[in-house]
């Protein structure tokens, strides 16, 4: 009977994400899945600006940005009209807008296939267990298919035990049944979970009668916006245009007559309606890449963990329509939470308490998204109460469609009632921290800071230190380095950087030309690594740059460069703490609420060089 730490019944957005935090931490895991391989096609296809920023986070952006389709206007169709307000029949196009807020993300809201969004983070896994030498060519690595899980039970007499192995999930392939007992499973099955009904769990909600039918097209059309995302308003029904990567494929959300049954759809219900909403524009079909039809439903999983052992993700605890395009996004974000928490509790590094904190974020972010989903299905499909209401209401919930307004409650990684919020009014505690352009101290190089936050399983301490050129500046910022630094040692496992868990990064707002390497203190650029180097990388300004101009980070987070700021980061770039440079009791107590402390006796400054080189 195999063991494993983690069990992942289902190889889709989340357990993907959840496996990649793994492999990052050095969790052993085993995926498995009832497809005999990768996912080849996919029905999502949106990414909200929100996700992008995740898989910049590993380094995965450049390549996704340059495959997919850029989402940057929407134009709202609707029933053409004379002055009198009478119907002339067909459509026309009544406003347009940009599709997400100036200055919510610098990165766009894009289309992509899932199945190339999840090979892309398969590729990401694959490079972190080589670099970990936990590769094997020809083996399966962690991912079993084939295999379809039957069954989950937990031995009620060892799971208060945290090291034991209390979970034991059956699978079955080829008529042969295998079980593998793990510390923790994961239920990223899907909206048909086995994970879910062998808990015993009920999905809460309920299943509208509008049907709608979804086709990817490669469409022969006079319609002007075809390569536009659009909402269409017609008297024949309504319609969603989703462009798609590569240029010439687009996606329809159709919906259909009253009392038509998903069931009894056919693909040429599908084309009919299409020409029947686009008129007078004509529409035809060069090709068909795939189609469906489905009813609206809007479920949640009545609990989403049991025992602390087994935690449900995406479809398997939350169900909802696809036209606000937030389910892939949502799914992955399930597991980009549960993965990092797993890997600190069994890392040693944090208490199995830490997973409590993954039904209390992502259960109210789901119970959000389906209030949100019932919202906008609601207003898609009923009659504008005056013109332009639908598409005041797109834009108005923009914020929401990016990814940009979870916001989770105060939790041992999440403390708002502890913070001094008002010395930096642009920063909200519980959200994710949002980017501005700095400048590189070392090699004078422009990043977005939110850039520099990879998601390799460090928490960071952001400190904003004003202009270091003033002397209770500096003597702040020394101060605060020394605290730092002991708080660092007490949680950093023995032989480890000392920047491997808690990772400090320095804003200043001094000028760049009049400022030196050797006034920044010690622990802001340690010596680590393989080669022992201090790294240098660690200390940005917010200044006028040469090329790029000035980024106003200061600014844009509402900090006094007089006053300063800490801002306490999660590794999955949620921002759990923002407090003065002089709270270093503070700083010490909020991560002893939520890490296992691995050195009770401080050593005294490590890692420092005798001199500044």
């Amino acid at each position: 009977m195999p063991k494993v730490d983690v069990l992942i019944a289902g190889s889709g957005s989340a357990g993907i994400f959840a496996a990649t935090w793994l492999a990052i931490y050095n969790i052993p895991f085993t995926i498995l899945e009832h497809r005999s391989g990768p996912l080849k096609i996919g029905q999502a296809d949106g990414v909200q600006c929100r996700t992008v920023e995740i898989y910049e986070s590993f380094g995965l952006s450049e390549e996704l940005l340059r495959e997919a389709y850029h989402i940057l206007e929407v134009c709202f169709w609707g029933i053409d009209e004379d002055e009198s307000g009478e119907g002339k029949g067909g459509i026309k196009r009544k406003s347009r807008a940009i599709d997400t807020e100036k200055g919510l993300s610098h990165l766009p809201h894009v289309i992509l296939n899932q199945a190339r969004m999840n090979g892309l983070m398969l590729g990401k896994m694959e490079s972190i267990l080589k670099e970990k030498g936990r590769w094997e060519d020809g083996k399966a690595n962690g991912i079993e298919y084939g295999w379809s899980v039957i069954g989950l039970d937990i031995d009620e007499g060892k799971k208060a035990d945290p090291g034991a192995h209390c979970v034991r999930v059956t699978a079955e392939k080829d008529g042969t049944e295998e079980t593998w007992e793990a510390k923790y499973v994961l239920g990223c099955d899907g909206a048909h979970s086995t994970i879910r009904h062998s808990l015993e769990y009920r999905m809460l909600g309920d299943t509208s009668d509008t049907v709608w039918g979804v086709v990817d097209i490669y469409p022969l059309t006079n319609f002007p916006d075809i390569r536009r995302k659009c909402t269409i308003h017609s008297t024949a029904g309504n319609l969603l245009i989703i462009p798609r990567e590569g240029g010439h494929l687009v996606r329809f959300y159709i919906q259909l007559p009253h009392g038509v049954h998903p069931k009894k759809v056919a693909l040429e219900d599908l084309q009919t309606q299409a020409k029947r909403i686009f008129a007078p524009y004509t529409m035809d079909f060069a090709g068909v890449f795939w189609w469906s039809a489905y009813s609206i439903g809007q479920r949640l999983a009545e609990k989403f963990e049991k025992d602390g052992r087994v935690f449900l993700t995406g479809d398997a605890c939350h169900t909802h329509s696809p036209k606000a395009g937030q389910g892939m996004n949502c799914s992955l974000q399930d597991g980009y939470n549960i993965g990092w928490k797993l890997g600190s509790v069994l890392r040693g590094l944090a208490p199995p308490s830490l997973l409590n904190t993954y039904v209390l974020e992502r259960s109210k972010t789901a119970a959000d998204l389906i209030a949100f989903d019932k919202e906008l299905a609601k207003m898609f499909s009923r009659k504008e109460e005056y013109p332009g209401e639908f598409a005041d209401y797109f834009v108005k919930s923009g914020r929401y469609m990016a990814g940009f307004t979870a916001k989770y409650q105060d939790s041992e990684v999440t403390s708002l009632a502890t913070s001094t919020t008002y010395i930096a009014t642009g920063i909200t505690v519980g959200m994710r921290f949002p980017s501005a352009q700095v400048i590189r101290f070392c090699d004078c190089k422009a990043v977005q800071l939110q850039r520099v936050l990879q998601s390799n399983g460090r928490w960071r301490v952001v400190v904003f230190a004003g202009d270091i050129n003033e002397t209770t500046h500096w003597r702040s910022l020394n101060k605060l380095a020394d605290s730092l630094e002991h708080i660092a040692q007490r949680f950093t496992l023995e032989g480890d950087d000392i920047d491997s868990l808690i990772e400090p990064l320095l804003v200043l707002r001094s000028k760049f030309l009049q400022t030196e390497q050797g006034q920044i203190p010690d622990y802001f650029w340690p010596v680590s690594g393989k080669w022992k180097i201090r790294d240098l990388h660690k200390t940005y300004i917010d200044d006028d740059h040469y090329n790029s101009g000035h980024g106003y980070a200061y600014e844009k987070y509402g900090v006094d460069s007089s006053v300063g700021a800490v801002v306490i980061l999660r590794p999955d770039q949620y921002i759990s703490k923002v407090t003065t440079l002089d709270d270093f009791d503070g700083i010490a107590r909020f991560f002893k609420g939520c890490m296992i402390e691995q050195q009770t006796e401080i050593k005294g400054a490590v890692n420092r060089c005798s001199d500044k080189e």
